[in-house]
């Protein structure tokens, strides 16, 4: 059944909220534990639709696993079943493809389905394979598969990306962790994620160096063993409450983020007159974020998406709805997906007044927006819409839930302790 959220606005959200555990750590976390045949037992994972889909693509595949228990499960990849991550495990997420790498690496052999997930641009997956292939993998695509061999086994090389590429440098970094010799990952992109998960591998047994840096090199093993590996707060999800309070002129805490990861995304926001305070933990090394609105106006700021240290495109959408409510006229351009625009139709639904040119769009502030019936389009885009939804006037509905749940972890529960007049129903 097809669910919905109601949200009557004008509430501000105050209050304490516990930030979830990384999606886009937690779904490459995953793939990795098919990189040993011994137990990967991974803390703080969120419970999230597209983690579910992982796991589901990691069970039909032979991997015994336990069940998701406060955010821990523990896996082990021994004898798989199958090497073939066939079109219904695949077809819900584009993050599906990070199970390429791995099996080719340690099995020598994988068919993996043409991924989906959001519609948000082309996102191809031809710079995997063509640098699986610079490393000794034969591939074909044959019937919305690809279809990759590797009889004796990877072998180290330079890959130099034309350009920054998340889950390409992820599916690289797991491959070459077992292949024969040093691989250099060249151009690599340097988000908190592939930190993170290089030093999961590096806990598992892999030799990496340059982590976080744009040249990553890898010195390949025989075997990696197992570990236990703590999933790192979701900088994304921490981002999105933030303009919530900054939206509504509340206050909120948001517990058990990392700052450093969000330091261009809160200077931003510091432009736009929404002040914060951190709190720095002693019983871990992240952080508490007081987030709140310094003045009864916001301020309109230009912003350009980029990759890591810049502002990320995950949080564009956001953003786009707190200057849809601003003082004044911003640009939002969106350099990293060409479709990543597709809620603009439904916030000028909601009486946003906004402009695109090209790659641009021009964002004229208006008093108030109005609640009405909206459509979500993309993980991002629905966020983008509840968050609309918050601060507009009488009742908005967001339809397509399923959106929303792929990547936010009981957000409308979250809302709720902190003032929201939110619910979920089946439509």
């Amino acid at each position: 059944m097809l669910q919905s959220m109601r949200i009557n606005g004008g509430s501000p959200i105050n209050g304490t909220i516990e930030i979830s555990g990384s999606k886009n750590l937690a779904l490459p976390a995953l793939a990795a534990a098919l990189l040993t045949d011994k137990d990967v037992t991974l803390h703080n994972v969120p419970n999230l639709e597209d983690v579910k889909s992982m796991l589901n693509l990691l069970f039909h595949l032979g991997v015994d696993m336990g069940s998701l228990e406060n955010g821990t499960i523990t896996l082990t990849s021994k004898d798989l079943k199958t090497f073939n991550a066939e079109y219904d495990f695949v077809r819900k997420m584009r993050a599906s493809i990070l199970v390429l790498g791995p099996l080719v690496s340690r099995f020598k052999k994988a068919s993996v389905s043409l991924p989906g997930g959001c519609a948000i641009g082309a996102r191809g997956v031809d710079l995997h394979i063509k640098a699986l292939e610079h490393m000794g993998a034969n591939i074909t695509i044959e019937n919305g598969y690809i279809n990759a061999s590797a009889p004796h086994g990877l072998i180290g090389c330079d890959i130099n990306f034309p350009i920054s590429t998340v889950t390409g440098t992820e599916n690289i970094i797991m491959a070459a962790s077992l292949a024969k010799g040093t691989t250099r990952i060249i151009n690599a992109a340097m988000e908190p994620e592939i930190t993170a998960l290089a030093e999961l591998l590096i806990g598992m047994g892999a030799k990496i160096k340059g982590h976080g840096t744009s040249i990553i090199t890898i010195v390949g093993v025989e075997a990696l063993s197992g570990t236990s590996f703590t999933i790192l707060p979701d900088r994304i999800e921490t981002g999105t409450y933030a303009i919530a309070a900054a939206l509504t002129n509340g206050k909120l805490l948001l517990k058990n983020c990392k700052y450093d990861h969000l330091s261009s995304f809160f200077e931003t926001l510091h432009l736009a007159g929404i002040a914060n305070k951190v709190y720095r933990r002693v019983d871990c090394e992240h952080d508490d974020i007081e987030v709140w609105r310094e003045r009864d106006i916001i301020n309109p700021v230009n912003i350009q998406t980029a990759p890591f240290p810049g502002f990320a495109t995950d949080l564009q959408a956001q953003f786009m709805t707190l200057m849809t409510i601003c003082d004044g006229t911003s640009s939002i351009t969106e350099n990293i997906f060409e479709n990543r625009f597709m809620h603009i139709p439904e916030l000028s639904r909601m009486g946003a007044n906004i402009s695109v040119y090209g790659k641009t769009a021009i964002v004229t502030g208006q008093s108030y927006l109005k609640g009405t019936n909206v459509m979500a389009t993309d993980l991002r885009a629905s966020v983008s819409l509840v968050l609309a939804g918050l601060v507009a006037r009488g009742e908005t509905i967001v339809n397509r839930l399923y959106h929303i749940d792929r990547g936010y972890e009981n957000i409308d529960c979250k809302l709720q302790m902190c003032g929201a007049k939110i619910e979920r129903f089946t439509a």
